[in-house]
């Protein structure tokens, strides 16, 4: 086994600072009771409070935690869906016309699938506000969800499901109650990966909200231009705290939902 060598500390240091560390400059700030963002004047929670009263950035919150959880959950289902085909359905006509199109938007540049997005709600009427963002969220959201819950599915061992089919359960019942909790994980890693790209979103957002939606993303990088001022601090800081929490949170679970499949597994062999 080798040894943990100065030059591995010293690269890991630097690339943990490299990526941390402006996070944890702006977290700082976001208690500074001065209106310049770089110049500290003392600790304030003073931002903090002021941001709870506005409510432009308010209402773009909730328009983005709307879609974000409406857009992943939707981009989930369908990108489970999309997984069963290509891992369960085996060869079929237009099988690599399928999956090209789910894998394309990983590769497609996000202003091509934004202006291409806003064509196609122009072009069928449809007025662009949360809904749109909605769909577009989807569409982009889903091809991710598809790679996780695939990467799963092949090392499924499918004699699992073929004994609850021996023991009388219909496909559905063997799917909802075999298949569903051992890739669990899986789809719960999808949904969280969706939803942190929904809330991320800046690009696609901006071709398909209109006038009455206004994301999170947008609004913040529109203040920004005008200047940086410490309630979007406030506003970054409270994001990297949810954003942490949630993190640790799935960590949690998937280790405890593969803990108990580990021990439903070797109950299973010794029974």
């Amino acid at each position: 086994m080798k040894r943990f060598s100065a030059f591995n500390a010293v690269s890991l240091t630097l690339g943990f600072a490299f990526l941390y560390l402006p996070m944890l400059i702006l977290v700082i700030y976001s208690f500074n009771s001065s209106k310049l963002v770089t110049v500290w004047a003392g600790f304030s929670t003073r931002w903090y409070g002021e941001l709870l009263q506005n409510e432009a950035f308010l209402d773009a919150a909730w328009v983005t935690i709307r879609v974000a959880v409406v857009s992943s959950t939707i981009a989930t289902v369908l990108g489970t869906m999309a997984a069963l085909v290509l891992v369960r359905a085996g060869r079929f006509a237009g099988r690599t016309l399928f999956s090209g199109m789910i894998y394309a938007p990983l590769v497609m540049p996000e202003v091509i699938t934004g202006l291409s997005l806003l064509l196609l709600f122009i072009g069928i009427g449809l007025d662009r506000g949360v809904l749109t963002i909605i769909l577009a969220h989807t569409t982009f959201s889903m091809c991710y969800v598809s790679v996780v819950v695939s990467s799963r599915l092949v090392s499924f061992d499918r004699s699992l499901e073929e004994a609850a089919l021996d023991l009388g359960c219909t496909p559905f019942q063997a799917f909802r109650l075999v298949t569903l909790p051992i890739i669990a994980p899986a789809v719960i890693s999808g949904w969280l990966l969706a939803f942190t790209l929904s809330l991320d979103d800046l690009v696609i957002a901006s071709f398909t909200a209109g006038p009455s939606a206004t994301t999170l993303p947008i609004k913040i990088f529109s203040a920004v231009r005008l200047g940086v001022s410490p309630e979007i601090n406030a506003l970054s800081t409270i994001m990297i705290g949810i954003v942490t929490v949630g993190v640790i949170t799935a960590s949690l679970i998937s280790k405890r939902a593969t803990l108990r499949q580990q021990a439903e597994e070797q109950a299973a062999i010794r029974a």
